[in-house]
């Protein structure tokens, strides 16, 4: 059974577009750019179709167009004119249109699609930069307002943790590691939100370093088995959800006197809790983080 969400509300429209709902209302009353139905209680409802229609209105409007001269244009012009549009200057707009109508519909093969047709003139780190990383500061808004669900997240993030994994595996099979540095990444326990450490590791791998991906809820002194193989160790981690504000002083500490046998181990960390840490009292081999551009240059 196709259980694909296929009608919205206009809150979901104005999450989706970017469009004001009062404005959506605005192009409804005096354009008729969308014609929705209307629930039992009244309450407008929009099918898929328009939800297509206006993310391909908010793009020829973001690209200069007048909203009377796009109620002028057929329907079944609009989306050729956005193709010849997205041909010259605006694929990033339209590819994060289409993978959010991908994640919407559970739909693997349009996501797969448009990811291969960004490729042909973008590079996998131009994708994940200007592509990816704007649509995942989206999902939040998104999910908390309720337009989509956590299915829908886990299903687009899936999707981009395998393109990361993919490029990642095509980079380990045609270099050879050279520099002596070894770069240990892993999440703390409890913590799953693994997209940026993946990113971080393929940028590590990229540049020829030896990489030990632990991945996510790893328990603090299973680290202590990585420290009985190398040396010049740096941990690298993201904190978005754990350790807590109450907790990740202690966490640090516990840290420090793991590390006391590795006395030249490293720990990298960024993410939303480590916000809560005081730079200036830290141990000198803890270094914050506010983004993963300044990981990349520190590399």
């Amino acid at each position: 059974m196709n259980n694909v969400k296929k009608f919205f509300s206009i809150r979901d429209l104005e999450n989706l577009s970017g469009i004001k709902a009062h404005t959506i209302r605005i192009w409804e009353k005096r354009y008729n750019l969308l014609l929705p139905e209307r629930t039992a209680t009244n309450i407008r409802t929009y099918s898929l179709g328009s939800l297509q229609k206006l993310l391909n209105i908010t793009l020829l409007y973001n690209n200069g167009y007048k909203i009377s001269k796009i109620a002028k244009i057929p329907d079944q012009n609009i989306p050729l004119l956005v193709r010849e549009i997205v041909a010259k200057n605006s694929v990033k707009n339209h590819a994060t249109n289409a993978f959010k109508l991908a994640m919407i519909n559970f739909d693997q093969s349009l996501f797969n699609s448009t990811y291969n047709s960004v490729l042909i003139d973008k590079s996998f780190r131009e994708v994940f930069k200007e592509v990816f990383i704007p649509l995942l500061n989206e999902l939040g808004l998104l999910w908390q307002t309720d337009t989509i669900s956590a299915a829908h997240e886990h299903f687009i993030t899936a999707l981009i943790k395998q393109k990361i994994l993919i490029n990642t595996e095509k980079i380990q099979h045609q270099q050879i590691v050279k520099k002596d540095k070894v770069f240990v990444a892993f999440l703390p326990e409890n913590e799953i939100h693994e997209i940026g450490l993946l990113y971080l590791n393929y940028e590590i791998v990229l540049r020829g370093y030896k990489s030990i991906y632990l991945g996510q809820t790893v328990p603090l002194d299973t680290l202590k088995d990585v420290m009985k193989y190398f040396n010049n160790l740096c941990f690298i981690s993201y904190f978005t959800v754990s350790p807590t504000k109450e907790k990740i002083g202690n966490y640090i500490d516990e840290f420090a006197r793991m590390t006391k046998e590795a006395p030249d181990a490293k720990l990298w960390v960024l993410g939303y809790q480590t916000k809560h840490l005081t730079k200036s009292s830290l141990p000198n081999f803890v270094k914050t983080f506010n983004s993963i551009e300044q990981v990349v240059e520190e590399l």
